[in-house]
């Protein structure tokens, strides 16, 4: 004869109702936006695949290869005015070099020092920090200024949960004298 055995559920850390799910949904909205916008393309470094250049996933939004030293960009010339280097990290125009910054929580190299709030302003004023230096080409500030403040929230707790990659990206070099035509 079968006895019936009564169950009980382990013990649950205490969570106000609904908050993990939410912040989960939160994360997964953050990761969506986070391909869809692009990020990938700039912020990942490519290496060298069977079928040609494609993400370097160990290295997932470290920015520019801290180790990769690059010559000087050409100079540019009409009608060809922008050189990017074969990682995608490194662009150089008539802005000067800019490298894609380490968007990872990494809080001395990527974004782990950096709040919500600095975030947000970031995206949305086209300064670093929301405060700082103007963010550079190729990244797409005008465009980007069209996500809403939940939208870069959720962007931001998305790249709170990725790995920490240590990885020191150059500053930004300044334009070097362009040849004047016409």
């Amino acid at each position: 004869m079968n006895a019936a055995v009564p169950t009980t559920r382990a013990a649950q850390p205490a969570q106000p109702a609904n908050e993990q799910p939410a912040r989960d949904a939160n994360i997964a909205r953050g990761e969506h936006l986070v391909s869809s916008a692009g990020c990938h393309d700039c912020h990942t470094p490519l290496k060298m695949g069977k079928n040609g250049p494609e993400p370097d996933m160990a290295r997932m939004l470290s920015g520019h290869p801290q180790q990769l030293q690059l010559p000087p960009p050409p100079a540019a010339s009409p009608p060809w005015i922008v050189a990017a280097a074969a990682t995608n990290t490194v662009w150089a125009g008539p802005w000067g070099v800019s490298f894609t910054a380490n968007l990872t929580p990494d809080k001395e190299t990527g974004l782990g020092a950096w709040s919500k709030d600095e975030f947000v302003q970031a995206i949305t004023t086209g300064r670093h920090r929301g405060r700082g230096r103007r963010i550079l080409p190729p990244m797409p500030i005008p465009s980007y200024r069209n996500f809403n403040q939940d939208e870069l929230a959720a962007i931001f707790a998305y790249l709170a949960t990725i790995p920490a990659i240590k990885n020191q990206v150059p500053d930004p070099l300044p334009p070097r004298n362009l040849p004047k035509h016409g």
